[in-house]
């Protein structure tokens, strides 16, 4: 039972793991604070200050839970100290250990996933952590208020809310792909029924894409059935389409709407922040390792395992064997910045990437020209200045809910560039006209792309990127958000 503050106001409400603002702990015992960015901040801070909102989020570290325990706190942000053994289980063993892996399916099926005694541990800790969400935001709702959650980390609070606060109008937006129903189906038969019925306790789920939202109706479709709604419309036409619960039962029906919100690059922001100074300076020193009147494929990553950036380095190599011409003439800027190191998988991920990467330059370098300039440690003015630099932009994910590169680089490109664009990217459906469109999977195909948009011609890549832009920059963070928001009414 949740006891409520005496007094709920909050009359929006944004629910994720990582909040808009983090502390860490110096050396002298004081707490330094670091502000977010992101559509999500944005975008709150768009609804104006006569709008009373809070932003509930999970202590991410040790300077956060000292934040909680001290009572240091920005205004409008719930920072939960969670256990951190249960937020281990249901962060790191289950969101990214199995719900990502899901949705982006990334399994190693003749090996993996193993359900086991230990899955079922860590999935009563994902239940706690969502549970902590969803009484934290019913104390904190104002009557009638608009909840908006995030995310797969948080699948299962908009039914655990639904059950604490009937009265509130709540929204799941997610942020990632979903998987084709017989691949989703490989989770536990009561645990993919579970995280369905959490997300339809919303009274609005959004996804990226209609590609996403599809195959989320098509998994209620086939791993709920009919005993339980039905879906009215259909996923990807013109009208509205919801599932209608309770349809056959006893329960009084009640919809859950199916809302699709692409997000784009905030071009403003983008435009203002890559000619400045920091940014001026990375590009003189990008220049200088590059070198003298070469070409330029430009990939800004983390290095997340569906970002598929091996088979990104092999289409390279490929390239330097089948078009020799190239040698000495290009150079693959790569910059992959550490991911999810604490899981092993990712580790050595990185570890590969560094190892084809140094292997491609030893083969085929020569005094005067590295054919890879790799770059793992994060700085987002230098990501930038290769933005601006980039001839060709390789975004080859095997999955993807949208991938932002894939939008902002053309904003900011000072000559143009050429998007080598995976089908797998969500970003597809708003910039697949003007990319040349690959299979993640296909070494040959990307590499023929790679050498496409080397070779395309100067005013074709122009127009290309113009349109590129427009289309990348449609829906901005603050619109996105304000989209959810506006979606719940009132």
């Amino acid at each position: 039972m949740v006891t409520a503050h005496a007094a709920p106001r909050a009359q929006v409400l944004v629910a994720s793991n990582r909040g808009p603002v983090s502390y860490a702990l110096k050396e002298d015992g004081s707490l330094e604070s670091k502000r977010g960015g992101g559509g999500l901040v944005s975008g709150l801070s768009a609804i104006g200050s006569d709008v009373e909102s809070v932003w509930v989020c999970a202590a991410l570290g040790e300077g956060d839970r000292e934040a909680v325990r001290r009572g240091v706190g920005e205004t409008g942000v719930r920072m939960l100290d969670i256990d951190p053994a249960v937020f281990s289980d249901a962060y790191n063993g289950v969101a990214n250990s199995v719900l990502w892996f899901v949705q982006h399916m990334l399994y190693q099926t003749p090996l993996e996933p193993v359900f086991d005694a230990e899955f079922r541990r860590q999935w009563a800790s994902y239940e706690a952590y969502n549970r902590a969400f969803a009484e934290a935001l019913a104390a904190e709702a104002g009557d009638a208020a608009r909840v908006l959650v995030q995310d797969y980390h948080l699948a299962l609070v908009p039914g655990m809310l639904r059950s604490l606060r009937p009265d509130l109008r709540i929204a799941h937006f997610s942020h990632t792909p979903w998987a084709p129903v017989d691949y989703f189906r490989m989770l536990p038969d009561d645990i993919a029924r579970q995280l369905l019925r959490g997300m339809l306790g919303a009274d609005r789920l959004g996804f990226l894409t209609w590609r996403w939202a599809s195959a989320f109706a098509e998994s209620v479709a086939g791993v709920l059935g009919a005993d339980e709604g039905e879906w009215v419309g259909s996923p990807g036409g013109e009208g509205r389409v919801f599932f209608r619960h309770g349809v056959s039962g006893e329960r009084a029906a009640r919809e859950t709407d199916l809302a699709v919100h692409p997000l784009g690059a905030d071009g403003d922001f983008l435009r203002r922040r890559a000619h400045e100074a920091d940014v001026e300076e990375r590009m003189a020193a990008l220049r200088e390792q590059i070198g003298e009147g070469r070409r330029t494929i430009v990939r800004v990553d983390r290095t997340e395992l569906s970002k598929n950036i091996v088979r990104g380095l092999l289409a390279y190599r490929h390239l330097l064997d089948t078009h020799p011409e190239w040698r000495e003439r290009v150079v693959h800027v790569a910059f992959a910045y550490p991911s999810r190191q604490d899981l092993a998988v990712y580790r050595e991920y990185t570890e590969e990437v560094g190892r084809v990467a140094a292997e491609i330059n030893s083969v085929y370098g020569v005094p005067g020209w590295t054919p890879v300039v790799l770059h793992v440690q994060d700085d987002f003015a230098r990501s930038l200045a290769a933005y601006r630099l980039a001839d060709v932009a390789l975004v080859n994910p095997v999955r993807d809910g949208m991938n932002l590169v894939a939008k902002e680089v053309p904003v900011v490109s000072d000559s143009g560039c050429a998007l080598v664009l995976s089908r797998e990217a969500g970003a597809v459906a708003e910039l697949g006209d003007d990319a040349i469109v690959v299979n993640p999977y296909d070494i040959t195909g990307t590499a023929a792309a790679l050498h496409a948009g080397l070779s395309m011609a100067e005013e074709e890549r122009a127009e290309r990127t113009k349109r590129l832009a427009v289309a990348g920059t449609a829906v901005p963070p603050r619109r996105w958000f304000l989209g959810q928001l506006e979606g719940l009414g009132g």
